[in-house]
């Protein structure tokens, strides 16, 4: 079922997905972005940076991007100026959906190894499985997100995957 297709259209979904959450975060002030509204990550802002600190240490491991110089606690201050992290988020969705386009059978049958901050240990998985991790961690917090935006009148437009991937 986890096929270079399906990660492909789970990049395109992603790209997609993060246009519309930062267009919709765009209508907001700083201060409505930065406000606490009981997310994990506490603000929108926090979770935009999170997720975008998400991408980077996955994307370390599994495409050599550089790591992360914060630690995840941390990741809710990532980038402080809101343009400057929507700027950031369309190149590494551009990035992502680059690495997607080149990824094969071969490449998702193969072992990742890292350490994992998370666990406190070295972690040994099937890139295939990390590729699900990889795209459901980004659906979970974007979901916070358009959750906010909702509470704050933002309408961020249909979610389901296919509404937004043209040619599902």
């Amino acid at each position: 079922m986890i096929t270079p297709a399906y990660i492909r259209v789970m990049a395109q979904y992603n790209s997609e997905m993060n246009r519309r959450i930062y267009a919709a975060a765009a209508q907001l002030t700083d201060e409505q972005r930065r406000a606490d509204q009981g997310l994990f990550w506490q603000s929108l802002h926090g979770t935009l940076c999170h997720l975008l600190w998400g991408d980077r240490q996955w994307m370390s491991r599994l495409d050599g991007w550089p790591p992360n110089t914060i630690p995840n606690p941390q990741s809710p201050t990532l980038i402080h100026d809101f343009g400057e992290l929507r700027a950031e988020r369309v190149a590494a969705d551009a990035k992502i959906e680059a690495f997607a386009a080149r990824i094969d059978e071969a490449w998702l049958a193969e072992d990742l190894t890292w350490w994992s901050g998370a666990a406190k240990k070295e972690m040994r998985k099937e890139k295939r499985g990390l590729m699900v991790h990889f795209f459901n961690h980004q659906t979970h917090h974007r979901g916070q997100a358009h959750a906010a935006l909702t509470m704050c009148g933002v309408d961020p437009g249909d979610t389901d995957l296919f509404l937004v991937v043209p040619g599902l």
